[in-house]
């Protein structure tokens, strides 16, 4: 199965034949180390959702969601979608993710048709950025653990992502609260901007907790982690692709009582800020760290 295929297919979802006053789909899983489902997917799977009920010209601008439960990587999801809202300009969806009954996710979406209107933002001068061709790829840095398996989570992803500053999957070389990395899904994705709004969210969720692993030290195969997204929100300022390059900036401003608060900023080649990201994780060290 190609790139483009594979991710198209963990971000789809279809009709079921169980009919309510709700839209009712569901989309395929996505199998894990761990046994959880990916929150990334998700969320792509919720935008996808949610989009089917909404009129074309409508694009989504912003979504925010909860964390309930953690669901299974090998069972499909079943989504709900409640229409709560169309004006003359937004449309407003609900989209809440079950799995035996039990709602794992909860997000409310909205869209806005175009409109003119006022307009600035806060450009990023890309002078003195690593070009992504100039960075390592995790293949080059990881690829000789692919016959273990133990970085299948890491080289498998469908998404390509070069680190500007070190990476922190076996060791934090930087300890900040900061870091910046490249990212673009690994082939070319058609459709509608939506399905690439969708496949932003699902690759927003793979970083978002690194700030805050990197500013204390952590690494991801530090024995015994353990974490989990407790929401996720996004807004989308400008029309972009996600099959072409986007920088991926992340800081974390404050963590406590075993949270931690990360926010991200993507911006095309030309600077522009594209969307924005923001999550609350929960981080519990080993005993004794």
């Amino acid at each position: 199965m190609t790139a483009e295929s594979e991710l198209l297919a963990m971000l789809s979802v279809i009709d079921s034949d169980a009919r309510t006053h709700y839209d009712i789909l569901t989309g395929p899983p996505l199998p894990t180390p761990h046994g959880r489902s990916f929150g990334g997917q998700v969320l792509g799977q919720a935008i996808a959702a949610v989009g089917t009920s909404v009129a074309e010209g409508r694009e989504i601008h912003s979504m925010h969601g909860y964390f309930l439960r953690p669901g299974s990587s090998s069972e499909r999801m079943t989504f709900e979608v409640a229409r709560l809202y169309d004006g003359r300009s937004f449309s407003t969806r609900r989209a809440q993710a079950y799995q035996n009954g039990d709602v794992l996710m909860s997000m409310i979406a909205s869209f806005q048709g175009i409109e003119e209107g006022i307009e600035h933002q806060e450009s990023l001068d890309m002078s003195g950025i690593p070009s992504p061709d100039d960075l390592s790829t995790v293949w080059e840095k990881y690829g000789h653990l692919a016959d273990s398996g133990r970085a299948s989570w890491v080289l498998n992803r469908p998404f390509d992502l070069r680190y500007v500053e070190s990476d922190i999957v076996l060791r934090v070389e930087d300890q900040a609260s900061r870091q910046r990395l490249w990212l673009r899904a690994r082939d070319t994705l058609p459709g509608t901007q939506l399905i690439h709004s969708a496949a932003l969210a699902f690759a927003s969720d793979y970083v978002l907790m690194e700030p805050v692993l990197r500013r204390h030290g952590v690494p991801w195969a530090t024995p015994g982690l353990s974490t989990a997204s407790l929401d996720h929100s996004m807004w989308f300022h400008r029309p972009f692709r996600a099959d072409e390059w986007l920088l991926y900036e992340l800081d974390s401003p404050t963590a406590q009582g075993g949270r931690g608060l990360a926010h991200g900023r993507f911006y095309n080649t030309s600077g522009d800020l594209v969307a924005s990201v923001a999550q609350e994780s929960m981080i519990r060290l080993p005993s004794g760290e």
